[in-house]
């Protein structure tokens, strides 16, 4: 039976009406992308609390943090690599240093971009976000999963940054599935090999698994939706049974949650890991599809990993 697709940037716009008519204090500030980034919702649900401030992301933030200091809830949105890349200093100086109730709702992430190449294919917000004191980092894997971290992040008056894509992705998740920051979920139970994945490795990590057990192989899937707080419970829990982690991810295997579970296990619960991710390059135009087998981060890739992992397991 084939799943239901819907992008992950279209949950934006419907989580964000919602939380129009939830909260008189939220406010949608916008750099000119609306139809893109499918805030144009709010834009016409909320017009009196949608700010468009055109190509100027740098001073969407300053705008975003001057709302929060007066006790408005804003949400900043645009595409990932101008978001966290050309608006860097001022989310360092103005959102995360003051620790302000600001939230980056960044889409257009990773190398599914697509054909807008490498200046569109943000590899390396993840690692950038996640330095930050006082910044929690969130990559959903679905509609729903999406839908809801963003719906639930007013509860929190932190500092977020949640990565969201272009591409449709399986709706594998339900509108009943809550998601909560500093949080994970085991999709998938095992007892040979832990697979840690986020965002659309989520469902090559799911067919990978299906492959391992047909080789007798049995994985444990984990979404790790929040990359910082990372579930380091939950990760070293699923790792001392199984004695070794395979980690999957759309972004530079540097700096984002191949890193934070490598620190992680390192210093609690030392396993053998390999990770499945962008090996240090920059994006290349090309279709979704082709950019995920150009870039080696399918479910193939997992297998392999996991075959490397698994013969030098912890026992």
């Amino acid at each position: 039976m084939t799943m239901e697709t819907r992008s992950t940037r279209e949950a934006l716009g419907d989580a964000l009406v919602e939380l129009g008519g939830l909260d008189g204090d939220v406010v949608v500030i916008d750099a000119d992308a609306a139809s893109s980034t499918h805030v144009k919702a709010f834009a016409d649900g909320f017009p009196d609390r949608y700010y468009n401030v055109g190509i100027a992301e740098q001073n969407m933030i300053e705008v975003a943090s001057g709302m929060a200091l007066v006790g408005k809830k804003p949400y900043a949105t645009a595409f990932s690599s101008f978001l966290a890349g050309r608006a860097y200093d001022q989310i360092r100086c103005c959102v995360a240093m003051p620790n302000l109730n600001v939230k980056l709702i960044a889409t257009h992430a990773g190398i599914t971009v697509g054909e807008d190449g490498a200046t569109h294919q943000m590899l390396e917000d993840v690692a950038l976000m996640r330095v930050l004191p006082n910044m929690s980092v969130m990559v959903p894997a679905d509609y729903w999963s999406a839908r809801n971290m963003i719906i639930s992040s007013i509860k929190s008056d932190k500092p977020l940054y949640v990565r969201l894509g272009r591409a449709e992705v399986p709706m594998f998740y339900s509108p009943r599935d809550e998601f909560v920051i500093g949080g994970g979920r085991i999709v998938r139970e095992g007892k040979d090999v832990t697979i840690v994945a986020c965002g659309i490795m989520l469902f090559e990590a799911l067919k990978a698994a299906d492959i391992l057990a047909r080789q007798e192989i049995e994985a444990e899937v984990i979404d790790c939706y929040s990359i910082k707080p990372l579930p380091e419970d939950l990760i070293q829990s699923s790792v001392r049974r199984t004695g070794c982690c395979v980690v999957a991810e759309e972004h530079n295997r540097i700096g984002g949650l191949c890193g934070a579970v490598a620190e992680s296990l390192s210093v609690n619960y030392p396993v053998p890991v390999r990770f499945v991710a962008i090996d240090d390059r920059f994006g290349e135009s090309g279709t979704p599809a082709e950019l995920q087998e150009y870039y080696s981060i399918k479910f193939r890739e997992i297998v392999g990993a996991v075959a490397q992992v698994w013969v030098t397991r912890r026992r």
